[in-house]
């Protein structure tokens, strides 16, 4: 299982690189309007992981909601594949994308983590802070790839990496 994750993310990120666009091929104004941040509009998409920490593979979705030009809203949602219990995590954050002369996107952020886990009729919860950072295919096109690290810092600590998909919300 854990071989075939790696792989997941291994071909996540094959794909991110190759579907950026060639910026030297495109005319002078369409690359000048991929350095703003102008014309990003919200997005949905999912996601596929591993946490090093609990040693399992997660499945995940997330939205990102532009708040000003550069910043998003983030939250995402993961579900861990543990056996003999549940452990699912939410994620409230804030996300800056900074300025970039091509299609692709690198972000950093931050913000809560609530998590949940629960076996034999015992459950319990953390609240933990969280940070991230990741690089995002072209935005411009209606499906971005994207590859994501984040570390989840307090009780609970843990480290995972996700590959995934994003869509773009509206025309």
């Amino acid at each position: 299982m854990k071989t075939m994750v790696l792989r997941g993310l291994a071909l996540g990120a094959l794909v991110a690189l190759v579907a950026l666009p060639l910026e030297a091929q495109r005319p002078a104004a369409r690359r000048a309007a991929r350095t703003s941040s102008v014309g990003y509009r919200s997005r949905v998409g999912a996601h596929l992981g591993y946490n090093f920490d609990v040693s399992e593979a997660l499945a995940g979705a997330q939205a990102a909601f532009a708040i000003a030009p550069g910043f998003d809203l983030y939250p995402s949602f993961d579900l861990y594949f543990v056996s003999g219990g549940s452990l699912w995590g939410l994620n409230f954050d804030a996300r800056y994308r900074p300025p970039v002369r091509f299609g692709a996107v690198i972000y950093v952020g931050g913000g809560l983590n609530y998590t949940r886990a629960s076996a034999g009729g015992f459950s319990g919860s953390d609240t933990n802070l969280d940070l991230f950072g990741g690089f995002e295919g072209n935005r411009m096109r209606k499906m971005a790839p994207y590859v994501e690290a984040r570390l989840i810092l307090g009780n609970g600590s843990s480290f995972q990496i996700v590959g995934g998909v994003s869509f773009k919300l509206g025309v």
